[in-house]
């Protein structure tokens, strides 16, 4: 089957360097991802040497400033490496992307001090990122968010936290937390970021969460009791963290769009070589013209999907005024897609796609979730609606 970067043609033809950007993270996926996959979802382990492999890659930062340490390289670009990761693994992937996400907004929203003191060791991958948003009991309606900041010290010099996070890729894994807590009144102008280091006084971690995929990553509630945080790592101004997480998301749904379509496109190489192997009736299920049908639906929705995509990742880098629409677009699309796609692979399997050795099983259940975080998609058809009226 032809590669992802053969398939696209037109305005998203692939120069030669993005080309390279895609082989270098194919060729790491093949050779030190793929293998393990499968071990580390059935053993729920957390591969914190070999995502720290990425680093010399330049993956810690993709579009992080190369003045600290980053690649300095555009959303598109981001895509194709989110997509390569994903078709051995979009658990890891994804774990890539959540970490990209903290350290982007500590490049974009920090200043000269913090960006010198936290960059390097991310962007290397000495130290990994977790973001923390969603709450027990906020999760669409982010701005509902109950964690509390209340300055204490002398002259306010550091902040007090109490409350939870639930969710948390990394967390009790990972060594920075890049977190969006209430510092004023209720609403999304009370919102504020911190960053806060995993030893903080305070900070412990909630039990293992047992999940129907991502088991590679860890993941735990946040628990902030009296945390003591200094008020140097305040990201921007007070009130600005529900424009900081928000701007975060339009690049985190692209994505996990991309480790969606990174997984199906794997899925569907995986149906397309189960059928030419196994037989039935006397020949290759490859023949029925059922199976071909499906095999042409699943591949043409996934060049659609894959478009989709990069034509939304373009218009974030040019900054287009309806990148935030096209962002919540792709996402709801590709991710749906994804899903489906790799169900149908599943099912082309017949019983064989429902045991874990084969590894279609695992993706169905990795991209399930990318339904739901980065946003649901209902709530990207909420944002997508409000867009389309806004321009009456």
């Amino acid at each position: 089957m032809d590669s992802a970067a053969d398939t696209v043609s037109g305005q998203f033809e692939l120069n030669a360097d993005q080309r390279a950007i895609q082989e270098m993270a194919q060729s790491f996926a093949d050779e030190r991802v793929a293998p393990h996959a499968l071990e580390w979802d059935r053993e729920s382990r957390f591969p914190a040497d070999v995502i720290r492999e990425t680093g010399p890659l330049g993956f810690g930062g993709i579009y992080v400033g190369e003045d600290h340490g980053g690649s300095g390289l555009k959303r598109l670009d981001a895509v194709l490496v989110f997509e390569a990761l994903a078709r051995a693994c979009p658990a890891f992937s994804s774990f890539i992307s959540i970490h990209n996400m903290g350290a982007w907004m500590i490049d974009r929203f920090g200043n000269e001090e913090q960006r010198s003191r936290f960059l390097p060791r991310l962007t290397s991958m000495e130290w990994l990122a977790s973001y923390c948003l969603t709450e027990p009991g906020s999760g669409s309606d982010a701005a509902a968010l109950k964690t509390r900041a209340v300055r204490s010290g002398g002259n306010g010099s550091d902040f007090v936290v109490n409350g939870a996070k639930q969710f948390i890729s990394g967390a009790g894994d990972s060594d920075v937390y890049v977190t969006m807590v209430r510092t004023g009144a209720e609403g999304p102008k009370g919102i504020s970021t911190l960053v806060i280091p995993k030893d903080a006084p305070g900070l412990s971690f909630g039990a293992l969460e047992h999940k129907m995929g991502w088991n590679m990553q860890s993941t735990r509630q946040v628990i902030f009791e009296d945390c003591k945080v200094p008020a140097e790592n305040l990201l921007g101004d007070e009130g600005i963290g529900f424009r900081i997480a928000m701007a975060g998301l339009d690049g985190g749904r692209l994505n996990i769009a991309a480790c969606s379509l990174g997984g199906a496109q794997a899925a569907l190489e995986k149906a397309v070589a189960y059928s030419g192997e196994r037989k039935a009736f006397g020949q290759p299920i490859n023949q029925f013209q059922a199976l071909q049908f499906k095999m042409a639906d699943m591949a043409t929705e996934l060049e659609a999907a894959r478009l989709f995509l990069y034509a939304a990742a373009s218009r974030l880098d040019r900054r287009d005024p309806e990148a935030s629409k096209w962002s919540a677009m792709a996402k709801r699309f590709v991710t749906d897609v994804g899903f489906s796609v790799a169900n149908e692979a599943l099912q082309m399997h017949g019983g064989y796609g429902y045991l874990h050795d084969y590894g279609v099983e695992k993706l169905v259940r990795d991209l399930r979730v990318h339904q739901i975080l980065e946003g649901t998609n209902e709530i990207m058809r909420v944002i997508i609606a409000r867009h389309i009226l806004a321009g009456q």
